[in-house]
């Protein structure tokens, strides 16, 4: 018996068959089996893959009309691509279904994990939505949650109240009063560590005594209740140095970075403000404090006491001076000369007595005389003459140094140079007899020496020349 369903099916075969008479299922699918049997071999024999279950149930749906079925057949398959299609065109050799001529026709090979793919491609975009939306958070949100959890860790109380307060409050110079806890968390996410809270309307003792022994900056939200708590501080005698206030309309816990670092920066002294709300400033800090801005009246003495002080001259100009005292100090030998020469004529012109040409001429024979004896003579010293056999030693003073030297007929050097400007040069350079050349001998430096009519060329190190030169002597040293 045919199994009706396969574990695994690769492959649907459509089929339009067409019987030019009235036939029913059975006929069909007896045909097929009856007239592909022993077509293909045992391999792929109907049979035997149905039994086996290679080959599924055999599905046709037939309509019959005017004396002709028409229909479409169905064979599933779990066998590779090359298999099916051998079945699917076994299928349309069946030329006969019972007694009536019949014409199948093979339509589609439908590869059904085509359907699963795109399931499965919808699927995955379901799940991945879902977890980019739901599961992942961005890099921004773990950074905020972990922040948040280190910020809120950081909170500790301060003093017998209890206080929230941010760490390290007794050792710090200048603290920041704000209304409550969540004031305190939000000024620590922005790295504000000296904080701490009043914890509400009724002053505690332990800010009292916070206020007499640091810089107090109070940091109060920008509503009526921030005024509240001002009148509360100046009531309880605490000693206020700055006040700071949110934005009209805003809280302390509810303000960004941006905003809380802009209202510390524009904070006003503490009697200034607390007169614009008017609140009562107690007689005790008149008399304790007679200026009513003393933090900011310091920096004025300090900033006319830097203008006071002398300001240092800049690098450019001592280091202008330095080469104007240099230029001084340095007087050449051929001004001094002239000078000594315009003091003698000087005294010449002034003697009363005339003097004749013959002691001008001395005079000057002797300042010419004087200042070639006392200028230093710049002149190149005349070039050293070599013999033939000193080449190589001059081939060794260049060693590693990657120049070469350009000698005329009397072996005086003309020309000192580096290795790669020595073809350049031998096209502009004339009357050259001998080079030594610090590098490696080429054809073409063989070549253009010796139509420039070089007579000896001693090299480094012998490259690929071929052609061996006829006028010129190649002398290549042996390294021992």
């Amino acid at each position: 018996m045919a199994k009706t369903y396969i574990d695994t099916v690769k492959y649907l075969i459509y089929a339009d068959v067409d019987v030019d008479g009235m036939v029913d299922k059975p006929d069909v699918v007896g045909a097929i089996f009856g007239q592909t049997e022993g077509l293909l071999g045992e391999d792929l024999d109907l049979r035997d893959l149905q039994k086996n279950g290679r080959i599924g149930r055999i599905e046709v749906d037939l309509r019959s009309k005017g004396g002709r079925t028409r229909g479409v057949i169905k064979v599933p398959s779990s066998l590779d691509m090359v298999e099916t299609c051998i079945i699917g065109a076994a299928i349309e050799t069946v030329e006969r279904v019972g007694p009536c001529e019949a014409n199948i026709k093979i339509s589609q090979v439908e590869d059904t994990r085509n359907i699963k793919r795109d399931k499965l491609i919808e699927r995955s975009k379901g799940l991945l939505r879902t977890l980019i939306n739901t599961e992942l958070p961005e890099s921004q949100e773990i950074s905020d949650m972990v922040r948040e959890e280190v910020k809120a860790a950081e909170i500790t109380t301060y003093g017998r109240d209890k206080l929230p307060s941010g760490p390290g409050i007794s050792r710090a110079e200048a603290i920041i009063l704000v209304e409550g806890r969540a004031d305190v968390v939000n000024l620590l996410k922005k790295d504000l560590a000296n904080v701490v809270a009043i914890g509400g309307a009724k002053i505690p003792p332990t800010i009292n005594a916070l206020t007499r022994e640091k810089e107090v900056t109070v940091f109060l939200d920008g509503d009526r209740g921030g005024d509240m708590i001002l009148r509360e501080l100046v009531q309880a005698g605490a000693d206020i140095d700055f006040l700071a206030r949110a934005p009209a309309g805003k809280e302390v816990e509810e303000l960004t970075r941006k905003e809380v670092m802009k209202c510390l920066k524009n904070k006003l002294p503490f009697e200034q403000e607390a007169k614009d709300v008017g609140a009562p400033i107690p007689s005790s800090r008149n008399t304790i404090m007679p200026s009513s801005a003393r933090p900011p009246a310091q920096p004025a003495p300090r900033q006319e006491q830097r203008e006071q002080e002398p300001k240092p001259e800049p690098r450019r100009e001592q280091r202008s001076e330095q080469r104007n005292e240099r230029k001084k100090k340095r007087e050449s030998i051929v001004e001094r000369v002239e000078r000594e020469a315009a003091k003698v004529k000087a005294s010449i012109k002034e003697d009363s007595s005339p003097v004749s040409p013959e002691l001008e001429k001395i005079v000057e024979k002797k300042l010419e005389k004087a200042k070639k004896e006392e200028m230093p003579d710049e002149t190149e010293a005349p070039p050293k003459k070599l013999s033939k056999e000193e080449l190589n030693d001059e081939l060794i003073a260049l060693s590693k140094s990657l120049k070469a030297r350009f000698y005329n007929e009397q072996y005086e050097m003309i020309k000192e140079l580096p290795v790669r400007e020595v073809i350049k040069s031998l096209e502009e350079v004339k009357g050259i007899h001998a080079i030594v050349f610090d590098g490696i001998v080429t054809q073409r430096l063989v070549d253009l020496a010796e139509s420039k009519g070089v007579q000896v060329l001693v090299g480094g190190k012998m490259g690929n020349v071929n052609k061996k030169p006829t006028k010129l002597e190649l002398v290549i040293p042996s390294k021992k």
